[in-house]
């Protein structure tokens, strides 16, 4: 299956950071049927063809997934975009 694996820096407080991963999340629920359980600082999340976690520290985002195979020719669109997000939330 194919992986997808981001590190981001960042400059918020934890807090923030992690209400920013939480609005990210409720988008991708609503988007996508996303659905995601908060682990200590990292966020578990999953539907059919997907799974990974965010995990928050105080100065990186690190996203992780993995890609069922429906989803896997699109891997490099969906990687492309988990940054986009990343650079317009924590840029």
């Amino acid at each position: 299956m194919p992986k997808i694996d981001i590190r981001r820096p960042h400059q918020l407080p934890l807090a923030e950071a992690r209400a920013v991963v939480d609005k990210v999340a409720a988008r991708m629920h609503e988007k996508f049927g996303m659905e995601g359980q908060w682990e200590g600082d990292t966020l578990r999340f999953s539907r059919p063809g997907v799974a990974g976690s965010i995990a928050v520290a105080s100065d990186v985002i690190h996203v992780k997934a993995e890609l069922g195979m429906m989803l896997a020719p699109l891997k490099g669109m969906v990687e492309q975009e988990i940054r986009r997000k990343l650079d317009e939330h924590f840029g």
